[in-house]
């Protein structure tokens, strides 16, 4: 694989991972980075609008929707690092090398929709935090936010280790954040354990099943898929011996990453439930209720603070999978190299133009209704990137020795099952 067929090329193998010498923690460390930009897109702000409704309307009970959807992203997450590292080529450039060009361009149009609709979820949140924190009218606030852009492009050229550094910081801002707010709610610890147990209500109860579509929507990106299996490709590990132990490592590091966002993604339904869901306040459905209500209710004068500090950062950070993964695709699926900043504006302006007209059209109101759509339309997304996934790490042709097991392609094809199941009711209900 030379530098110039890779994905991102510019920091393809750019990060040495240390010799055969080097001792376990240095090689942990060396390898550690890019599960913790792919986690990114596993606590946006959309997750937090379906994590906040879920927690008000129905307390802990969908617990155990986000622990499902966090295994899912751990399994399906692991396979993509494992393509990546095995073939050299990411799923975008996969697709391209083994499907029709017409089949290809579904694909690519599909995963474009998916960014979008998470370049939107970043919009929303980011400019309901700034107007939180610094009083600044939501239509401002989503344009100031097409501004994080060059903020991501700036650190990209500085090198691939301080994007992740600075992808690193804000994700510990964010959990030091709810961890405060998860000791003042100070949940019931029986009932939240409880909440892990899948319920049968989960499935028939209308409500129910369209925010849990919504929190798989909001967990398992679509295009967080192109993109593991790409920036994996800038450790600078052997290319023919060095894949099996890369494989393990970027396993960990994802695994480790993704546990993380379960915490977060948690934390936000239990102090909802906790604050909300138990005081009979089950309607708060928006952002900007939930902040106003936290410090009263957990009688925490800082909560609210520390709330909108988490959005912002889960905002701003958001921003990084957008801009790589919109890179990977486009340059993978229509081997179309572009001006970064271009491709970035692009994406970022078709997602301001719908939160812009909504905010014109009905305030700052439907902004919240959006941002839950939103999350509706990655999980739709999530079967054309699931399916060629599964479908490339079961190909012992394409993977050689490195083909999953048979074990593991049996839950990847049931995760991919369940995804597609819960698509179909969705549009069958929504019809």
């Amino acid at each position: 694989m030379t530098p110039e067929r890779a994905s991102l090329p510019k920091v393809f193998a750019s990060i040495h991972v240390g010799g055969d010498g080097a001792s376990w923690l240095r090689r942990f460390l060396a390898f550690s980075g890019p599960g913790y930009l792919v986690s990114v897109g596993y606590m946006d702000p959309g997750n937090w609008a379906t994590d906040l409704q879920g927690g008000a309307s129905y307390g802990y009970t969908l617990l155990s929707v986000i622990l499902l959807s966090n295994l899912m992203a751990m399994l399906l997450q692991s396979l993509s690092a494992r393509l990546g590292i095995a073939t050299g080529r990411d799923l975008a450039q996969s697709c391209r090398d083994n499907f029709h060009p017409a089949i290809n361009l579904v694909l690519w149009f599909a995963c474009e929709l998916a960014i979008i609709a998470c370049d939107l979820a970043e919009v929303i949140g980011t400019a309901v935090a700034l107007q939180l924190l610094f009083r600044i009218p939501l239509f401002w606030g989503a344009l100031i936010s097409a501004g994080d852009a060059a903020l991501v492009l700036a650190l990209m050229n500085r090198g691939f280790r301080r994007l992740e550094a600075f992808v690193m910081t804000l994700l510990a801002v964010i959990a030091v954040c709810f961890g405060v707010q998860l000791v003042a709610a100070a949940p019931p610890v029986g009932e939240v354990l409880s909440g892990f147990i899948p319920r049968e209500a989960i499935l028939t109860h209308g409500g129910m099943l369209y925010l849990a579509i919504g929190i798989i929507g909001a967990t398992v990106m679509p295009h967080n898929l192109y993109l593991h299996s790409a920036i994996v490709q800038t450790r600078a590990y052997d290319r023919v011996s060095g894949r099996g132990e890369a494989i393990r490592w970027a396993t960990l590091d994802s695994s480790i990453a993704l546990t993380l966002a379960l915490f977060i993604n948690a934390a936000i339904l239990i102090v909802a439930a906790a604050a909300f869901h138990t005081t009979g306040h089950h309607d708060i459905a928006e952002i900007e209720d939930a902040y106003h209500l936290l410090s009263p209710i957990l009688g925490v004068g800082i909560a609210s603070t520390l709330f909108a500090i988490a959005l912002l950062a889960a905002g701003t950070n958001s921003t990084v999978t957008g801009t790589l993964a919109g890179q990977i695709t486009m340059q993978g699926f229509l081997d179309l190299h572009i001006p970064d900043w271009l491709q970035r504006l692009v994406t970022r302006g078709l997602a301001l133009a719908p939160v812009l007209v909504v905010i014109a059209l009905t305030g700052d109101h439907g902004v919240n209704a959006l941002l839950i759509f939103s999350q509706i339309i990655l999980s739709l997304q999530l079967p054309f990137a699931v399916i060629p996934l599964v479908l490339f790490v079961t190909n012992r042709r394409l993977m050689g020795r490195h083909v999953v097991s048979r074990k593991t392609a049996a839950f990847a094809w049931l995760t991919a099952a369940i995804i597609l199941a819960l698509n179909i009711k969705l549009l069958v209900d929504t019809i």
